[in-house]
């Protein structure tokens, strides 16, 4: 009989253990409705992921551990498996095995990443045994997250010395453009090179700047892809396995008996634990679906939108209001709101002064009415006219210059910030990661809000996304002249964004070698740019330190985000 397997990609919330059980308790009646022997659901599940400091108050740990005995009194013969926080002498990343209303045995997380977003030797310790667990006729490990990525322990063991047929992995793996690939080739090739099944439950949601994809999978023992679960939202995957194939590749292969033999004396021991019989009642056969990947701008459109609406949703918040201009980052930024939110909980308000041009009026009602979402102004220019006045004896003998420009953006800041106080909305910050790279963006001005959609996109893929908007909607949601206009920030007379900034094509391939790579002016300049170009690039994205620390959380996307991924210190006289 084919050994079932269910994969519950679950979207949970951080410290919300009475939801995070209402939710698991859902999907395991979903999943208990297709008789799997095993339902396996992400880690850290049960507490949500990442906890960060919530690991360091024992009553967090202790109520952790209570609702993880609600959920096992819940579970029948089916065999659960859900990662929580398990607190002993130390704290573990850990998996719970359940069965028949019990915690059966534990399994403890031996790869700690410690890099990018992640921080875990701050707060777990390394687990030290491999288990395996047998199920009636089925051998089958289970690893979290960081184990399967190396290529040898504790998946090598638990295939060659344990005789697993399946190793389970439980993840939280965020997300970045293109990872998903990346990853998918990672787990088909740990499943060939060990010639056995790997099924893989990953976590999907938004919890803060972190984008959980989900796209759970589960590939055969020749590497071959079986199953892969949605982008970008909750599913249950739930796949017939035949096991007996393991043992027939394994038979044709001497490489893994010559590790049995030759790996006793170093080899990590492999404890096998009895959970009892198979589930035997007759069930019909399933037909598991490969869902299709995403192009780039497909799959960066979906986290952002998922981003937006659990950052919403998970702190409580309804609206959203924005300061729309009229030109390409304030567009997308509406957009995707409305996507993430509904049009009636968006607000949009357009604010001119004198620089501001008919063009960027027509684009700020347009957009606002192809959306569906409100729209209003409010005229700044008296405001300013009033500031200048304020300053006149402070700024006696003194040209007017970037001063002025940024009292506009701080105008629009303060309004939308009134409006947020007045009303309870959330201010959207619509800055993109080119322009916040070389601080081409104002403190208490065009950076204010609660939230930065846009925040790890560079000005490239704002476009890319724009287009892609306007294809799945299958119109102009955002007004193509306003993609087309060449940006500006209309603070001065005939302002363009050109003036100051090397063109953005050019710019994002130095921020990307300089931010994502790490590469130093030469090894950029050897790319093919002039030295003088990749030297102020280089020199105003390590002189805007400061401006980021303060800017409003964001969508991570790239390789390399700005804040948790990214730790540059502010006072720092290194110059590459």
């Amino acid at each position: 009989m084919p050994f079932r397997i269910a994969l519950a990609q679950i979207n949970t919330a951080v410290g919300d253990l009475e939801g995070n059980l209402t939710l698991l308790r859902r999907w395991l009646d979903r999943a208990r409705a297709h008789c799997p022997d095993v339902v396996v659901f992400p880690e850290l599940a049960i507490s949500g992921y990442p906890p960060e400091d919530l690991l360091l108050k024992p009553s967090f740990l202790t109520a952790v551990r209570e609702t993880l005995e609600e959920l096992a009194g819940d579970v029948d013969d089916t065999v659960v498996l859900v990662g929580f926080p398990d607190r002993e002498a130390d704290v573990y990343n850990a998996a719970a095995v359940i069965r028949d209303g019990a915690v059966r045995h534990i399994y403890r997380k031996r790869y700690l990443p410690n890099y990018g977003v992640f921080d875990e030797n701050r707060y777990f310790r390394r687990g030290d045994t491999i288990p395996v667990y047998q199920l009636g006729d089925v051998r089958f490990g289970v690893n979290i997250c960081e184990d399967i990525w190396y290529p040898g322990e504790p998946l090598t063991s638990q295939a060659q010395v344990g005789h697993a047929q399946l190793a389970i992995n439980l993840s939280a793996s965020p997300y970045h453009a293109g990872k998903g690939h990346d990853r998918e080739r990672m787990l088909t090739t740990r499943a060939e090179d060990n010639a056995i099944v790997v099924a893989y439950c990953n976590l999907v949601g938004g919890q803060d700047e972190l984008i959980f994809d989900g796209q759970s999978l589960v590939a055969d023992e020749d590497g071959d892809l079986m199953a892969r679960g949605s982008a970008f939202d909750e599913d249950l995957i739930v796949v017939d396995l035949q096991l007996e194939r393991v043992f027939h590749e394994r038979l044709h292969d001497p490489r893994r008996r010559k590790f049995r033999d030759e790996g006793r004396g170093h080899a990590p021991v492999v404890e096998c634990i009895d959970l009892g019989p198979r589930r035997s009642e007759k069930r019909d056969s399933v037909s598991p679906t490969v869902t299709g990947l995403l192009s780039r701008p497909q799959e960066i459109l979906a986290a952002v939108t998922l981003g937006v609406a659990d950052y919403f949703t998970k702190n409580g918040f309804r609206d959203a209001v924005i300061g729309v201009s009229g030109g390409i980052d304030s567009a997308v930024t509406a957009a995707i709101a409305a996507r993430a939110l509904g049009p009636e909980r968006v607000h949009g308000y357009y604010m001119p002064s004198s620089y501001s041009s008919q063009e960027s009026q027509a684009g700020a009602e347009a957009l606002c009415r192809n959306l569906g979402i409100a729209y209003d102004e409010i005229e700044i220019g008296s405001v300013f006219e009033s500031f200048l006045t304020a300053l006149a004896p402070s700024f006696d003998g003194t040209p007017a210059d970037a001063t002025e420009e940024n009292l506009q953006a701080r105008i629009r800041g303060n309004l939308l910030m009134a409006l947020s106080n007045k009303r309870g909305w959330l201010v959207l910050a619509p800055g993109n990661k080119s322009e916040l790279s070389v601080g081409y963006c104002t403190l208490y001005g065009d950076m204010v809000g609660g939230f930065a959609v846009l925040k790890d996109l560079y000005k490239s893929d704002v476009y890319a996304v724009a287009r892609e908007i306007n294809d799945q909607s299958g119109r102009e949601l955002i007004p193509q002249a306003v993609i087309d206009r060449l940006p500006t920030a209309e603070l001065k007379p005939d302002q363009l964004d050109q003036d100051t900034l090397p063109p953005y094509d050019e710019l994002d391939q130095i921020l990307e070698a300089y931010i994502e790579r790490d590469l130093g002016t030469q090894e950029i300049v050897a790319l093919g740019h002039t030295e003088e170009t990749v030297r102020w690039v280089v020199d105003a994205v390590d002189r805007n330190e400061y401006k980021r620390r303060q800017a409003p959380p964001g969508i991570k996307i790239t390789t390399r985000a700005f804040g948790k991924d990214r730790r540059m210190p502010i006072t720092n006289r290194y110059r590459s």
